[in-house]
């Protein structure tokens, strides 16, 4: 196997190209938890700004998740570092009551949306955090130890939402031994979180691993270059996935989707299976967009034997009929409550459908078509329905103050509401 290039990050050409994809942001936020690799690209960040003209603001935020008595101890560290560089930081504190089982998971997201509010707040457009070579090497262990497709084997990717937020990882392709080193050079000392050496957690037990893999030639690079490649192969089936949902694929207003039944199982697997796992994403109003083991099962029973009658995945009901795969949102699952659009407003109703108040009129609510009878339905829309009922009654209808229909499913009968289904 090829060697894996490892950027440089000790001059001004490294530091601009770890960087680049975030030159242009005005303010740029850092998560620095105080670990050795979040200090390190702290230094390289305020490093890099500093070498620019019109650079962007930096802001670093420093979550105290409540779990440990030194975190305050460690958030008040990173302000100090932060303010000795001359960057601005806030110390942010996960509060309330913490669960018993999955505290990492619990942590993880309540640290991102602590940091996504404060961006909001401080008007910061990205997140970089400090995930690093054998960051990206762990996750593909354990991705591959927990069966994960071609998507979850390209690993982490450089640029990602995450709980709403903007994230940046500059760092994916540095090994931890150079950001250590800048750290020292630094002269800082950073903080030891022992939940890192903990082997109670399945990414403590891969690292712990990796030295053994390593002596057979499966190190961090070898696993992130594996990395590079299943991020080529997974661009590729979804550039022919996508060409396929465009062939055989039709979304109705109702947001349910008909998938043409002869080509779609005389597509590939990887392809076919892609291609069901977005209308599923798009119809179930992207309850699990990860579920891979789910889809690929319901795809296997099309292709193999058919649906002797109607199943429920992923908040979809799905059956064949007329040479189709019928699919419509389930009805009584996960659905919205009834939304009051603000004048000028707009609402992202079920995560399938965007709705826009285009006038400064209030009282105007969305809700649930529910059991809305066909021949009322085909009056508004002027003509013969055949979508699924469950696809009707999971509609979004929107009603002035007085009752009044202005917007059923993707259809608008008012100039005050403008509708989209949502299809990315």
């Amino acid at each position: 196997m090829p060697a894996r290039l490892t950027p440089a990050i000790d001059d001004t050409a490294g530091l601009n190209a770890l960087f680049t994809a975030v030159a242009g942001e005005p303010v740029i936020a850092l998560a620095v938890s105080g670990g050795a690799d979040s200090l390190a690209l702290m230094v390289l960040a305020q490093r890099w700004a500093a070498g620019l003209s019109g650079a962007p603001k930096l802001i670093v935020y420093s979550v105290d998740h409540g779990l440990r008595p030194e975190a305050a101890s460690e958030v008040a560290m990173v302000l100090q570092a932060a303010k000795a560089l001359g960057l601005a930081a806030r110390g942010l504190a996960w509060t309330g009551a913490k669960p018993a089982t999955g505290v990492q998971e619990a942590a993880r997201i309540a640290r991102y949306r602590l940091m996504g509010a404060a961006m909001e707040e401080d008007g910061a457009t990205v997140l970089l955090t400090a995930h690093h070579l054998q960051d990206q090497a762990e996750t593909v262990l354990m991705r591959m130890a927990h069966g994960s497709g071609i998507e979850g084997l390209k690993g982490m990717t450089d640029m990602a939402e995450i709980e709403g937020v903007r994230v940046h990882r500059p760092l994916l392709d540095v090994d931890p031994a150079a950001l250590r080193a800048v750290v020292d050079g630094a002269g800082l000392v950073p903080a030891e979180d022992p939940s890192n050496t903990d082997p109670h957690y399945e990414r403590v037990r891969w690292r712990q691993a990796m030295p053994q893999l390593a002596a057979l030639g499966l190190d961090a690079g070898a696993l992130a270059l594996f990395a590079d490649r299943m991020a080529e192969v997974d661009a590729a089936i979804a550039q022919m996935a996508d060409g396929c949902f465009t062939e055989i694929v039709r979304l109705d207003g109702f947001g349910a989707a008909r998938i043409e039944l002869a080509p779609f199982i005389g597509l590939s697997p990887a392809i076919s299976t892609r291609l069901l796992g977005r209308v599923l994403n798009i119809v179930g109003g992207r309850q699990k967009p990860r579920a891979l083991g789910q889809v690929e099962r319901l795809r296997q029973t099309i292709a193999e034997s058919g649906l002797a009658k109607a199943t429920t995945v992923l908040g979809c009901v799905i059956r064949i009929k007329d040479d189709a795969i019928a699919v419509a949102r389930e009805p009584g699952r996960s659905l919205p409550a009834d939304a009051v659009l603000a004048p000028h407003g707009t609402l992202v109703w079920d995560e399938r459908f965007r709705i826009v108040n285009a006038s400064s009129e209030a009282g105007l609510t969305a809700s649930v078509a529910d059991y809305l009878p066909r021949h009322r339905l085909e009056e508004f829309l002027g003509f013969k329905v055949t979508a699924p009922a469950e696809a009707i009654r999971t509609a979004p209808i929107v009603r002035d103050a007085e009752g009044g229909v202005l917007s059923l499913g993707g259809w608008s009968f008012d100039e005050r509401i403008k509708v989209q289904l949502l299809i990315d």
